[in-house]
């Protein structure tokens, strides 16, 4: 069975965090930069809170405030879900299936090390498949 630490082992990543008390303006300014569409908020290595680009549009533009006069603590999802880095792949796509989310920190022995995408749990189970594709050409062939 597959799991977020084979993810992790073929993912290039940097771990972008801002802090509560930061505007909202300055998250999206971070995010824009790294090309992410997430954002953890950790506070003294503690992992608070999550923002994203959905909080963004609902919690923000849809009750029309303004990104520069509103802190990332007031509109990002606290407490998020987390999991661990020998969790399986299937549990993280039935998390993020129920729970209507698409990323998940990663805490390993308590500690945050890793956020893991849709898109990375899509990309590693499409070349996991392309693998067995290639294995079993080969078994038939031989």
């Amino acid at each position: 069975m597959s799991t977020v630490r084979q993810i992790l082992a073929n993912k290039a990543f940097r771990m972008i965090t801002i802090g509560p008390d930061a505007m909202v303006y300055e998250a999206l300014e971070v995010m824009n930069e790294h090309n992410i569409s997430a954002i953890l908020i950790t506070q003294d290595g503690k992992l608070s809170g999550i923002f994203t680009e959905r909080d963004y549009a609902r919690k923000v533009v849809l009750k029309g405030k303004s990104s520069k006069e509103v802190r990332i603590d007031a509109v990002m999802t606290p407490s998020p879900i987390v999991v661990s880095p020998d969790q399986s792949i299937e549990h993280c796509m039935e998390l993020m299936t129920e729970k209507h989310i698409r990323h998940l920190p990663v805490m390993d022995n308590g500690e945050l090390s890793a956020i893991v995408s849709i898109g990375d749990v899509v990309k590693f189970i499409i070349e996991d498949q392309k693998q067995t594709i290639q294995n079993l050409e080969s078994y038939i062939s031989s």
